[in-house]
């Protein structure tokens, strides 16, 4: 039997061994405890690689671009001035022809048989004429002799002065048949392109607008682009430069270009505000040596003003849509994207002018800005903002 002091000491050794198995187990516990959460551990994320700019301050001028139509600045439906048979037509459709080019002829035998009439005429009445003069110079030496009643010589001065005013009759006559035998001969009024014809040879043709036109021709030389401005507009640009005398910068550009490759002026504007639109109808000119513009065509045109000015710019892909807001995000010292708002102005060369939020100098990301949020780090690549402004293709 075991006695109270041995129970005692084998008590005492268990509780030792207990207590140790205790905590080499809450030991290990701890330390898979400590390394789970090691491992668990949120880590910081990667410093997003982006492109980044410089803004752009560059000196510009104030454009507003309208849609418009290519006019021609003369455009005529050519028409006879006398009837007859056609029977000849001198040109191919679409060719360009010259002031004076002869375009089609009509029969001119009837005309031509009409002049020699009218000269006969005018010969008959120079005869008479001449007879007459003769006649009253006689009765005046008679009447100096008092070998003839007065009456019977103012007779004859009566028929002189009757068969002179025959004589300027027969004159026109003649001038007028002429005339028509000219009609006979279509001649291009202006130079320009002219349209296919719309009456061919053998066909009897009459003068008069209620009548069918031959063909239309256009000139070339120059056009019209017509264009729909603004009021705001008119009365911050054309107006003060009317009141100037000055012109104002308008460039063209064609559906099939990119820029605005042809300069012109402000040839007109109209003498009223069309009060249903709030716009005024303003014309511009411009060359057309090459031919290339066509009445009809659509155009692009670009009206300037003021004085050029200084601006900041920057590439249309560093700008963001927050909702009704735009913005940027600028890369600060520490390479931290910071989130700036900013007021959008026109665009010009591929760029957007920036009113207001960015100063000269600042840098801001053009390429990953959908891959950054505010406050990222981020890693830039500084890039140009633009290679080179877009340039017209001619002046």
């Amino acid at each position: 039997m075991n006695s109270p002091t041995t129970l005692r000491r084998r008590f005492a050794l268990t509780a030792t061994v207990l207590a140790v198995i205790a905590l080499t187990v809450g030991g290990a516990i701890s330390a898979v405890g400590l390394s789970a959460n090691a491992s668990t551990a949120p880590t910081a994320p990667p410093a997003a690689a982006v492109d980044v700019a410089e803004v752009v301050n560059r000196q510009i001028v104030d454009w507003q671009a309208y849609s418009g139509r290519i006019e021609a600045v003369d455009r005529v439906d050519v028409r006879p001035l006398v009837g007859g048979t056609l029977t000849a037509v001198h040109f191919k459709d679409g060719a360009l022809v010259k002031k004076g080019d002869v375009l089609f002829t009509i029969d001119p035998r009837p005309y031509a048989a009409e002049v020699a009439r009218a000269e006969a005429q005018l010969q008959g009445a120079e005869a008479r004429a001449a007879y007459t003069a003769a006649d009253v110079a006689r009765g005046q030496r008679l009447l100096g002799d008092n070998a003839i009643a007065r009456r019977d010589y103012e007779e004859k001065q009566n028929a002189s002065r009757e068969a002179a005013a025959n004589v300027a009759a027969a004159k026109a006559a003649l001038r007028a048949a002429r005339l028509n035998l000219e009609y006979t001969q279509i001649t291009a009024p202006v130079s320009g392109r002219i349209s296919r014809a719309e009456v061919t040879v053998g066909n009897v043709v009459n003068p008069g607008s209620a009548n069918a036109s031959l063909t239309t021709l256009v000139s070339v030389a120059k056009v019209y682009a017509s264009f729909d401005v603004d009021e705001q507009s008119f009365l911050k640009y054309v107006n003060p430069a009317r009141a100037a005398g000055t012109s104002v910068p308008v460039s063209l550009g064609l559906a099939n270009e990119d820029g605005y490759s042809r300069q012109g002026r402000v040839g007109s504007v109209d003498n009223r505000l069309d009060t249903a639109s709030g716009t005024i109808r303003v014309r511009a000119v411009f060359d057309n040596a090459d031919g290339q513009l066509i009445p009809g065509l659509y155009a692009r045109v670009r009206l300037g003003g003021g004085a050029p000015h200084d601006a900041l710019m920057i590439d249309e892909k560093a700008l963001g849509t927050d909702q009704d807001k735009r913005f940027v995000m600028v890369a600060d010292g520490n390479n931290h994207a910071n989130y700036r708002q900013v007021r959008v102005g026109a665009s010009q060369d591929g760029l957007v002018v920036i009113e207001q939020g960015l100063k000269s100098g600042e840098r801001v990301v053009v390429n990953g800005l959908q891959r950054i949020r505010p406050g990222d780090a981020i890693t830039p690549t500084v890039v140009p903002m633009q290679a080179e402004p877009k340039t017209d293709a001619k002046a």
